[in-house]
């Protein structure tokens, strides 16, 4: 995942937890199988049979400065040069796409892209 967190459950696989529920299936027993808590079954029940979709609800907070296009933007960067510093990352990606990251971001953001920077002995 890009930026490090864990991936969510889509809407089909929240879905077939609800029904598998709804056919019988114990509480605990489907957190186990689905690898859920039973917290999470909770809120998923609760939207299940008021009608609403289980669809993944927007993310509240600042959107990511650097999107998927940026993303590849500073791979292909660091694929041309992985021999930069972390400031020269930054400038040149300021460069390229007038989103400016300070050397620390740059860096954590690096880590979870899994491209650490590979310097010449």
């Amino acid at each position: 995942m890009l930026w490090g967190m864990a991936r969510r459950p889509s809407a089909d696989f929240r879905e077939r937890l609800a029904a598998a529920i709804d056919a019988g299936l114990p509480r605990g027993e489907a957190a186990q199988c689905f690898r859920v808590s039973l917290r999470t079954i909770d809120r998923w029940l609760t939207r299940h049979r008021q009608g609403e979709s289980l669809a993944e609800r927007p993310r509240a907070g600042r959107p990511p400065k650097l999107g998927p296009t940026g993303a590849a933007t500073l791979r292909a960067l660091v694929a041309v040069q992985p021999d930069a510093t972390l400031p020269e990352h930054a400038a040149r990606l300021a460069a390229e796409t007038g989103i400016h990251l300070s050397p620390s971001h740059l860096d954590r953001l690096l880590r979870r892209l899994d491209l650490p920077l590979k310097k010449r002995a």
